[in-house]
């Protein structure tokens, strides 16, 4: 049977598609993301970068913060226009990007979306113009995948994850491979979709920057960022426990990293 392959993302091309993969009912990351705000004292303008179907933005919308979500897909944006409303919804590249609704108290960059700054020209981008939308004090908030995580281990690259769910009565398998670009330093993912309705097999790429802890705290510092937090948990996808009061150590050994950094020099 041939395959169809894509560089396009079948799950940000599809946001109810993504929605029934990653479920989220108790909105785990946008709920870490507000005890970080509300922890550090954070004003309540909010950009939510990379905001995706919107869950997140909505759902720091319904703490009572103001929330402009922004995300670079199409799809993306009138999903969460249409089915999660509240924050205004924008398009914009979080590589370089530069917001008339600014400026804000804090971006959130949740589930890897800062990852996707492949090289060191754009994590500067990233960086510089979130130097530009925050306010002198303002906060960053972003949790992502761990670099130093894979350094001697290969607990995510030993074999491929197979997950089945059912969506609009079409039973959807995604088998995922990840492996390691050393030279890039970008962990690489294919994704290969099945149904079971006959359709051809469906192939996608995509890639992440595997940051390493003291990689990204020289990056926010040269930018002019305090590092406050940069642990590996408690966090939303690792421990539920920050949400009972448990608050982070100083390990960043685990498979996800949680940077929380306030913005001390302005552009």
């Amino acid at each position: 049977m041939e395959t169809q392959r894509s560089s396009d993302n079948l799950l940000t091309d599809t946001p109810e598609l993504y929605e029934a993969r990653f479920p989220d009912a108790e909105r785990l990351a946008a709920r870490w993301a507000e005890d970080c705000l509300g922890r550090h004292r954070a004003g309540h303008r909010v950009l939510d970068l990379g905001c995706g179907t919107g869950r997140d933005a909505a759902h720091l919308h319904r703490a009572g913060r103001t929330v402009v979500g922004a995300d670079l897909s199409t799809a993306m944006l009138a999903h969460a226009r249409r089915h999660h409303p509240g924050p205004d919804y924008v398009q914009a590249d979080l590589r370089d990007f530069d917001l008339q609704e600014g400026p804000f108290d804090a971006v959130v960059c949740l589930d890897s979306a800062l990852l996707y700054c492949h090289t060191n020209a754009e994590l500067d981008g990233f960086l510089a113009s979130c130097r530009r939308a925050l306010t002198p004090g303002g906060l960053l908030v972003a949790e992502m995948r761990n670099g130093a995580f894979f350094l001697g281990r290969t607990e995510l690259l030993d074999a491929p994850a197979v997950h089945a769910f059912t969506w609009r009565g079409t039973v959807h398998t995604s088998t995922t491979t990840l492996y390691l670009d050393r030279t890039a330093q970008l962990l690489r993912r294919t994704r290969l979709w099945t149904t079971d309705d006959g359709a051809p097999p469906h192939e996608q790429r995509s890639a992440w920057r595997l940051l390493f802890p003291q990689e990204l705290r020289y990056a926010l510092t040269a930018h002019g960022f305090d590092v406050l937090e940069l642990h590996d948990g408690p966090g939303p996808r690792t421990d539920p426990a920050w949400q009972e009061g448990d608050r982070p150590g100083a390990s960043a050994d685990g498979d996800r990293l949680h940077l929380v950094a306030r913005l001390t020099r302005h552009a």
